[in-house]
């Protein structure tokens, strides 16, 4: 037997997993959970902005280091029996680094400034930067802009290299390359400054027949052509391909083969496709976790108002991919948990049940539309269709009855809701949904979040039978950086997961549902469009 590593790199954690090439069973796998964890309070004692969400790249050399060994230890085979490995990583994850791939947050100097941590996806500290490009681009009516939604995030790497110019010029003076995480791993391990057409594609303003859009970077920044050349530029690999092979010292930190095959970095989200079996159009995948992805694959390259872009080959060559997503899932319902009162956790200790599991239970008990209550799940604002970091969430309807499961609940139907402007978004640009897969962390753990999106998209959800579909999708790369397999469709074909089961939506669910999702969209607009000086006053009273 030959097996594959995939390596998934997510928000809180690095997953490891050792996969059968031939029949895609998972022999071996480790969790390896961030030792520093999410960074969005204090460096060292040090007080950062609100907006900011750094992390310690040390504790992804940890996933390496200790994943690796633990899972082909979990597998019990032969380290030669390896042919290939896959990362996945989240985007657009930036680390700053020397001429060695040694990221500037390691040295002494530089350990308590947060611009030389890594900016994780969801850092939202370039919000200035992102208007500022914004308003750059519609001023030149910059046509290609439609690839991106019309749109700019400031989760993306072109404002956070502004956002390092502009508010730390000393770290970008000692910076050598700018890097997405992925991209960072796959040259470390394979000794090159490589660069991925996923996130480059995706998060950096970069297509393949264009090239970087220059002229449109020296018009937001003079100094940001040279910006990009000299630190963001790299050897350019697509995903499929392979981006080198392993150095003697990596193999031996490892325990791997020297020479082992490296793939391409790709997105975590789209990695998933991969994992999951979803290769073709008009499949739409919800990659559901912290956050959700929501990615699809077509022929031609449309204009959908609010992706986050639209990229040939980044998951299955010949095809674009694309994605819109939502900025807090996962995320949100952890909020909900924590603001439980003390007789809801009192309860679920004397049950020896979580608070999440008490939540869903009761709210389960709620048919849809009984307590009167619509929300916008904007509490880490809105990816899509927006693009607006700085909006927040609103809740309507409450009264002195309201009950925490029914605000549960409101905030779980708030996410589809959500998820149902960014279908009906590809659906109006010609790209009809005819199946919806769900994978991640949440689809098999809330079988009330399951139903409540086949009521609310009215479509049958196909639940994934595995949590690690990324680093199955990365796995499969590997197979096919290891020329187990000539394609990428053929190694998708032997190596994808089972689903589990799929939820069918109930007729008089979607009725009801209907009729809240039109105050929801109104909701949407409201704030989201017609008035976001309500938000953004808000906002700024919050900072002084």
């Amino acid at each position: 037997m030959k097996y594959s590593i995939g390596i998934d790199f997510g928000t809180g954690s690095g997953r490891v997993l050792i996969v059968n090439v031939q029949t895609g069973e998972i022999a071996g796998m480790s969790v390896v959970k961030y030792s520093s964890g999410t960074i969005e309070k204090a460096l060292f004692d040090n007080m950062i902005p609100d907006s900011f969400a750094l992390q310690d790249s040390a504790d992804y050399i940890d996933v390496l280091q200790k994943g690796i060994p633990a899972a082909l230890a979990d597998a019990g085979i032969n380290k030669e029996d390896i042919i290939g490995m896959g990362i996945d990583f989240t985007s657009s994850t930036m680390v700053v680094t020397d001429e060695t791939f040694t990221p500037l947050s390691w040295y002494e100097n530089y350990k308590t400034n947060p611009h030389a941590y890594v900016k994780l996806w969801k850092h939202h500290g370039a919000s200035e930067e992102t208007a500022a490009i914004l308003e750059t681009s519609q001023k030149q009516k910059e046509k290609w802009l439609g690839n991106y939604g019309l749109n700019v995030s400031s989760e993306w790497m072109i404002p956070k290299i502004l956002e390092l110019k502009n508010k730390a010029p000393e770290i970008l003076k000692k910076t050598a390359y700018i890097m997405e995480a992925g991209d960072w791993i796959v040259s470390r391990l394979v000794h090159e400054n490589v660069r991925s057409n996923c996130a480059r594609g995706f998060k950096s303003f970069w297509n393949e027949q264009d090239g970087f859009y220059y002229d449109f970077f020296e018009q937001i920044d003079p100094d940001l052509p040279t910006i990009v050349k000299e630190k963001l530029e790299g050897r350019l690999v697509k995903i499929g391909e392979k981006a080198g092979v392993l150095t003697r010292e990596m193999s031996e930190s490892l325990g791997l083969p020297e020479g082992l095959p490296v793939a391409a970095a790709i997105i975590d989200a789209h990695s998933s496709l991969l994992g999951i079996g979803s290769r073709q159009r008009n499949q739409l995948t919800m990659v559901m976790g912290t956050s959700t992805c929501h990615l699809m694959l077509h022929e031609d390259q449309k204009k959908v108002p609010g992706i986050s872009g639209s990229v040939k080959d980044a998951i299955i060559p010949g095809l674009f991919a694309y994605e819109a997503g939502q900025s807090a899932v996962g995320d949100l319902f952890e909020f909900a948990v924590k603001q439980a009162p003390k007789e809801y956790i009192d309860e679920a200790k004397e049950r020896n049940i979580s608070v999440y599991k008490l939540l869903e239970q009761k709210a389960a008990g709620k048919k849809p539309g009984e307590a009167g209550l619509v929300a916008l799940d904007w509490h880490n604002g809105n990816r899509s269709l927006l693009s607006n970091s700085g909006l927040r969430a609103l809740l309507i309807g409450q009264t002195l009855h309201t009950k925490h499961e029914d605000i549960y609940r409101a905030y779980m139907e708030a996410t589809a809701f959500g998820t149902k402007m960014i279908m009906s978004a590809y659906e109006e640009a010609g790209m009809d949904v005819e199946e919806v897969f769900a994978c991640g962390g949440l689809p098999q753990k809330s079988p009330l979040l399951m139903r409540i999106y086949a009521d609310i998209l009215n479509k049958p959800i196909y639940i994934s039978a595995t949590d690690y579909a990324p680093a199955v999708g990365a796995a499969i790369l590997g197979a096919v950086a290891g020329k187990t397999y000539d394609s990428i469709e053929d190694a998708v074909a032997g190596m994808e997961q089972p689903f589990l089961k799929t939820v069918h939506p109930i007729p008089e669910n979607v009725e009801i549902y209907k009729k809240l999702f039109a105050i929801y969209k109104d909701m949407h607009d409201y704030f989201g469009k017609q008035n976001t000086h309500i938000m953004e006053e808000l906002n700024k009273l919050s900072y002084l």
